[in-house]
């Protein structure tokens, strides 16, 4: 098959935010070239939580459904706490929303479904988005960088066959040991080592076991260690031990088989269980930031920009929303519709968001008592930078914290995620977030040609956009009013959404300052 020598934006990593990203810029129309050392998807199912917020991108993906399909049933997410899987007396805790309607705050409930079950997916539909320029079994060798892009040298793993492509830009996804990163020249900051762990991949009739107990994840209480990860709640587990490296007992082999099955029976409390190793991983946890997510004309996202600990379940979404935000920015740019400096927002907007999920993770490892998983957290995320037009309501917005622990409350201020609004439509179209994208989109209330005139204004000046008038007919709330309220929007108001669902202005009236066209302008071109 015919390699390319050029393409506007090489990936480099086949993970879930390379996919995603390879996705998101699929649908943007970018030409782009995803490379992954690896020969396949991966074999561990590693990260399992599927947030809101990531549902609710892969929804304007089209993948909503197919995700959903791969991960568990609603009806199994739970939180299970007990001394063994036999406990009498467990608890069990924390269940989400399922996906037929009992969400209040968005159309797209998450959902349990792990790496390696998630992986296939995205990559299906990368590949018919993009065939040939999809390549496993592909490593970078290495890349130098000029005012132009990047030059980079790929190695066939299978054939040791060279390759050498020039990039506009090049996006590490690439995770924490990033080539990209180390490239780069950026450092990492923060605490390594806060615990290690040993992670079996295992079969074992535990359907009938947790029949009456089915959860997501099963949390061991003392005298119990570690907990057990459910792929499907019937043969196929995951068993995280934790141990110390300096400090291992003399029985602790961890690569012998019988060891492992011992192990495994403890900590289930079935000593007779019948018990079929099939993979381990031994893995550190680290809380780490990239000191920089941007050099030059080199990108980081996912573990290639911060090492999440895993306790909350938000490290594989954090790297999801990474690439949400990015992609539509290097549409913008990669289209002369912006200038480079646009890149410079995704730090501004997504570092704050990982150094807040960094310490919320880090405070529940410590914790003794079991912590909270919060499905809607990173629904909450409010960026402040130059990429959002602040309003005069709202000037706190850029010393308050990126996430709001408190929960989410539906806001219309620049900068937060647009509010969900059920409505009935055309099909497929249900809620105010399956409006938006893949470019600029204005949403209004107001039956008022100006908004329109202004759009058309906007289009002329190479700023492209769609407008959508709620209650016109064609679109209608299910609860007319409702998003205005939700927005704190006068009757003759509007909001224009950018491609990742994120408000970047909110007027009160076509007559507000500044217009239309010069909010996008400043937005992608820092031209206030």
């Amino acid at each position: 098959m015919h390699f390319p020598t050029t393409t506007s934006v090489l990936i480099v990593g086949g993970g879930p935010g390379g996919l995603t990203l390879s996705n998101l810029l699929s649908r943007y129309g970018v030409d782009h070239l995803l490379i992954e050392a690896r020969p396949d998807t991966s074999r561990h199912p590693k990260a399992r939580g599927v947030s809101a917020r990531s549902m609710e991108i892969f929804r304007r993906c089209g993948l909503e459904g197919a995700v959903r399909a791969a991960g568990l049933p609603a009806s199994q997410v739970f939180f299970y706490r007990g001394r063994d899987l036999v406990d009498p007396d467990f608890v069990r805790s924390g269940v989400t929303h399922d996906a037929s309607g009992g969400a209040v705050n968005t159309p797209s409930p998450g959902v349990i479904c792990s790496q390696d079950a998630l992986e296939p997916v995205l990559l299906r539909r990368a590949r018919e988005s993009a065939a040939d320029r999809i390549r496993f079994g592909v490593r970078l060798l290495s890349f130098t960088e000029d005012d132009e892009g990047v030059r980079a040298v790929l190695e066939d793993s299978a054939g040791g066959e060279q390759h050498t492509v020039r990039a506009g830009w090049l996006v590490g996804c690439d995770g924490a040991a990033s080539t990209v990163r180390s490239g780069a020249g950026v450092g990492m900051e923060g605490p390594t080592g806060l615990g290690h762990f040993l992670s079996v991949r295992f079969e074992a009739p535990l359907g009938e076991v947790v029949a009456d107990r089915a959860s997501a994840s099963y949390f061991l209480a003392p005298p119990g260690r570690g907990g057990f990860m459910a792929v499907d709640n019937d043969r196929h587990w995951i068993y995280q031990y934790p141990f110390d490296p300096d400090h291992r007992r003399g029985d602790e082999d961890l690569t012998d088989q019988r060891y492992l099955e011992d192990l495994v029976r403890a900590a289930a409390g079935i000593p007779d269980l019948e018990v079929a190793v099939r993979d381990t991983m031994v893995w550190r946890m680290d809380a780490r930031l990239a000191s920089a997510y941007r050099s030059g004309r080199i990108l980081l996202a996912g573990d290639a920009a911060h090492v999440i600990p895993p306790t909350g379940g938000h490290g594989m979404n954090t790297g999801i929303g990474d690439v949400d935000n990015l992609a539509w920015k290097l549409a913008a740019v990669t289209a002369g519709r912006a200038t480079a400096a646009l890149l410079d927002t995704y730090q501004a907007e997504r570092r704050p968001v990982a150094r807040q999920v960094i310490d919320l993770s880090a405070e529940n490892a410590r914790a003794r008592a079991g912590y909270r998983i919060d499905d809607e957290l990173l629904l909450t995320a409010a960026y402040s930078s130059a990429a959002v037009v602040p309003g005069p309501d709202d000037p706190d917005a850029p010393t308050r914290p990126p996430l709001d622990i408190s929960g989410y409350h539906p806001n219309g201020a620049p900068g937060r995620r647009v509010p969900h609004t059920p409505l009935g439509g055309p099909p497929g179209i249900t809620s105010t977030l399956d409006l938006i994208g893949p470019g600029f989109t204005l949403i209004t209330a107001a039956d008022t040609p100006a908004w329109r005139q202004q759009a058309d204004a906007a289009a002329a000046a190479g700023f492209p956009m769609t407008v959508h008038r709620l209650g016109s007919g064609r679109l209608r709330e299910e609860h007319p009013g409702s998003f205005n309220r939700l927005c704190a929007l006068s009757a003759a108001g509007a909001v224009l959404v950018r491609p990742d669902g994120h408000i970047a202005w909110r007027a009160a009236s076509p007559s507000a300052e500044p217009d239309l066209l010069r909010a996008v302008r400043s937005i992608l071109t820092g031209v206030r």
